[in-house]
């Protein structure tokens, strides 16, 4: 097999600028953050819809490719490399032609920065319909080079429980469409409580993602979650590291 992938060989550009917000994701526990996710923006912090709806097959993977480049620059400037808080960076594995290859860029600009590898976490949404056996050659080469992997929004796409049967990865983030509302419907908190011993089965670390209201947190608590990323701790924060502050009213009601 090639050494070049097909978007390497196509050389089709992504030439609308773009920049990233990051949004903590939070251990309630402590109030330490565990993780930032890196979230496409404008160049002046515009909406992710302004850049999102320039993407198109012939530039997809150069969109893809520049979207981890400036990820891990602009983390690798506002992390503190004492911590170890990770960096959540999502993928579209239909941009990805061959792993080993498209992933070359990505450990450069690691090597370039100093960013270690085992703190990046590479996500991706099951809300579109992939190619099983692609997307599992994916988080298995991942993995193997020291990356941390997550499936994103899972419960609402079409993968889901039948892509954990063929590999469980490092973290699942539970969809905000099922933690919507979870203190006043009996059924979302069944699902989510069943779906939280599944994955602690499987030694797969859930996040919730999208809790807005401290009814919502509260809930999440008592069925064990530990990790939390909402509006109800912080917003996304463009170009610079969003910290939840301590004695925040959402931490405190956790506590």
């Amino acid at each position: 097999m090639s050494t070049q992938c097909k978007g390497c060989l196509d050389g089709a550009g992504f030439q609308r600028p773009f920049s990233m917000a990051f949004q903590p994701i939070v251990d309630i526990t402590t109030g330490a953050v565990f993780a930032h996710e890196a979230l496409v923006r404008g160049p002046k912090g515009e909406g992710a819809g302004s850049v999102l709806g320039q993407v198109e097959e012939h530039n997809r993977y150069a969109f893809d490719q520049q979207c981890r480049v400036t990820a891990i620059e602009l983390a690798s400037t506002l992390f503190d490399p004492a911590d170890n808080v990770k960096l959540s960076i999502n993928f579209m594995p239909n941009a990805v032609y061959e792993p080993r290859a498209c992933i070359r860029l990505t450990l450069a600009t690691a090597m370039k920065t100093g960013f270690p590898l085992d703190r990046i976490i590479f996500e991706f949404t099951e809300n579109e319909k992939l190619d099983t056996e692609h997307i599992l050659n994916i988080l298995r080469t991942y993995r193997d080079m020291g990356f941390k992997t997550a499936i994103d929004d899972f419960g609402a796409g079409h993968s889901g429980l039948g892509l954990l049967t063929h590999f469980q990865p490092d973290i699942v983030k539970l969809d905000m469409d099922i933690i919507r509302g979870i203190d006043e419907d009996p059924v979302r908190r069944k699902i989510v409580k069943h779906t939280l011993h599944m994955l602690e089965d499987l030694a797969i670390l859930p996040i919730c993602e999208g809790v807005e209201t401290a009814g919502e947190l509260i809930v999440l608590k008592d069925l064990g979650v530990s990790l939390i990323q909402g509006y109800i701790l912080a917003k996304p924060s463009f170009e610079s590291l969003a910290v939840p502050v301590a004695g925040n009213k959402a931490l405190t009601i956790a506590a």
